[in-house]
């Protein structure tokens, strides 16, 4: 082994570890990866960022924007509810839901695809009477197995593409993941549909009802000479933080004020609604001069408005609650409530965070969010849609929030099929025939100018662009032929068909705990290396590794599909492989048969 092919592996294994902990973001440790094989020699300072060029991170970055016309046209949520069945039982109704997500998938983001039928699932698991998370985790599973039908269907083909590409082979065609890809997501769907939502856990779900907030909305009248007295509710509420509470209302003069400004002074008389744990609440309310009036119900019960309906001030407005899932590409992502300024800028509070399952109040200033919180936030309807609008989030339940605008949903789906059609047919290259369509969409303002580069996950195109040139010197440096010929010699002993077969499995599970298209990258240099020494024809090799990085059924962390659903479902994080493994062993059992057909070694 030489001093490259060291430093290869180690780097390599570092960066596998560190997605696997998942304590920095993908993009974060794929940078790193880059940065350490610039540094060590493996990658050419010149050549280091030539993965951002890469015609499969164009494409995918052009599709992230397509997807994103075609969810706030309205043209897939309308098509959507045209398609499914509206009185059915419960096999036809997942079947129809599954199946559904996997045909949207194929053509669009996934995680877009899940977003716009998430809230049809919830409704429909209130009308068959099942836990929400028996269908959340078909639909979730059915759009991943959708991607790997096409070459746009998920970054990891773009990745298994790009690799034959330049091993001499030229680029997969749009279809050509389609024989092998289609056949599985059918068999996946079938299974689900059949047999697989009755293997997923019944948990209970994170309603409004169900947030453990442990907290009263108490109401605290200012005294006279009390500390607070010409004090603004912001230096109140840093005085609050202590005690982990917030001011969520005021009431003057039976004036009520819903999400006060933090810049209003308060006044001797001034009775502030705080929300708080009571025995925390204890300890400064005396420091702060103010006295208790009364307790009401928490919100977590039936009547969640913010004191008793015979009590209520005049003047005062009817508030809602609502559940905001905070999606992967939301701005939101890493900042505290104690930084939004939710309350000046669109008058709503944020209640308790539920994450995994764990709903709490407790160190809710200062909790970093994460992709896949449910927020309970409370204000008017209108002002809690304008901040959904403004921060990427999914309302759940009814879907009370509208995010699409259905007038020009016509172009933006012809306009997707005429890309897809050039691409298709060869007449133009897939990252050029879907830049044309984004220039379409930013011409016929589709979407509008300032959301193209919103709609795009940054992250991903920093992952893919990073992992390229890491990828690259694994085979510059011969260390995916030393992997490749341990892995016939000590494991296939020679075989193909075995070889193949191992490849699939390694990659499967490698996606279960780390992101796919990293996964492709790693493992593609590999294929072809061990096609070249077994003389065999790449193909195989290379729709293996693409069909087992879009396998990733077996934890909520391979894919950000799962990781969406964890919260709303209720899940745990050993729940996944109860459908998963036998969907794991389905796929494989159908994929290679009908590689060693489609593609013959």
């Amino acid at each position: 082994m030489t001093v490259d092919q060291s430093w290869v592996f180690f780097i390599l294994a570092a960066t596998i570890v560190l997605f696997v902990w998942s304590r920095w973001r993908h993009d974060v440790v794929a940078l790193g990866a880059l940065l350490a094989c610039v540094l060590t020699g493996l990658v050419p300072e010149a050549e280091a960022f030539a993965g951002f060029g890469h015609p499969a991170v164009i494409t995918v970055a052009c599709v992230l924007v397509l997807s994103h016309g075609l969810q706030v046209t309205g043209a897939v949520d309308a098509m959507a509810r045209r398609l499914l069945p509206a009185t059915s039982g419960p096999v036809l109704s997942i079947a129809a839901l599954t199946a559904l997500g996997a045909l949207l998938s194929a053509f669009m983001n996934n995680v877009g695809a899940l977003a716009l039928l998430m809230p049809i699932a919830l409704q429909l698991a209130g009308k068959l009477d099942l836990p929400p998370g028996r269908l959340l985790m078909p639909l979730a599973f059915g759009t991943i197995l959708g991607g790997m039908t096409t070459l746009i269907g998920t970054p990891p083909n773009l990745i298994v593409s790009s690799f034959r590409a330049q091993s001499g082979a030229g680029h997969f065609a749009m279809f050509d993941f389609a024989p092998v890809g289609v056949a599985v997501a059918l068999g996946g769907v079938l299974f689900i549909a059949l047999l697989g939502w009755r293997l997923v856990p019944k948990r209970s779900v994170p309603t409004a009802a169900s947030f453990e907030t442990g907290a009263y909305l108490t109401e605290a009248r200012v005294k006279e000479g009390a500390s607070v007295a010409g004090k603004t509710l912001g230096e109140i509420e840093q005085r609050l933080e202590s005690a982990d509470a917030q001011v969520v209302g005021m009431v003057r003069n039976k004036f009520r004020v819903s999400a006060p400004n933090p810049r209003r002074v308060v006044e001797v008389d001034d009775i502030l609604v705080i929300e708080a744990d009571p025995e925390a609440l204890d300890s400064v309310l005396g420091d702060l001069g103010l006295r208790l009036e009364a307790d009401v119900p928490t919100t977590a019960d039936k009547d969640t408005s913010t004191e008793k309906a015979e009590d209520k001030p005049e003047g005062d407005t009817d508030n809602v609650l609502q559940e905001l899932l905070l999606m992967p590409e939301s701005t939101l992502l890493g900042q505290s409530a104690s930084g939004l300024r939710l309350r000046s800028r669109y008058a709503i509070n944020l209640l308790a965070i539920s994450r995994e399952g764990h709903r709490s109040i407790k160190r809710l200033r200062s909790t970093p969010l994460l992709a896949g919180d449910v927020l309970l936030m409370q204000g008017q309807a209108e002002d809690i849609g304008e901040f959904a609008r403004d921060y990427t989030c999914l309302p759940l339940a009814n879907r009370a929030i509208s995010l699409a605008d259905r007038s020009q949903a016509n172009i933006a789906l012809g306009v997707m099929l005429l890309a897809v059609a050039a691409a298709a047919f060869g007449l133009l290259s897939a990252a050029v025939a879907f830049a044309l369509g984004v220039l379409v969409y930013m011409v016929l303002r589709v979407v509008p100018l300032r959301s193209v580069y919103e709609a795009i996950d940054w992250p991903v195109i920093v992952l893919l662009g990073a992992m390229i040139p890491v990828a690259g010197a694994m085979s510059s440096t011969g260390a995916a032929d030393l992997l490749a010929q341990v892995l016939m010699d000590n494991l296939a002993q020679g075989h193909p068909v075995v070889l193949m077969t191992l490849l699939l499995v390694v990659t499967m599970t490698l996606s279960d705990f780390m992101n796919n298209a990293a996964t492709a990258a790693v493992m593609c240099p590999i294929a072809l290396s061990a096609a070249n020494q077994l003389g065999v024809s790449p193909d195989a090799m290379l729709m293996a590794v693409a069909i087992g990085a879009s396998c990733s059924f077996l934890t909520p962390i391979g894919h950000q599909n799962n990781a969406l659903i964890l919260t709303p479902g209720g899940f745990r994080f050993g729940d996944y492989w109860r459908m998963g493994l036998p969907l794991e062993v389905l796929v494989v059992l159908i994929s290679v048969p009908l590689l060693l057909w489609v593609w013959p070694l």
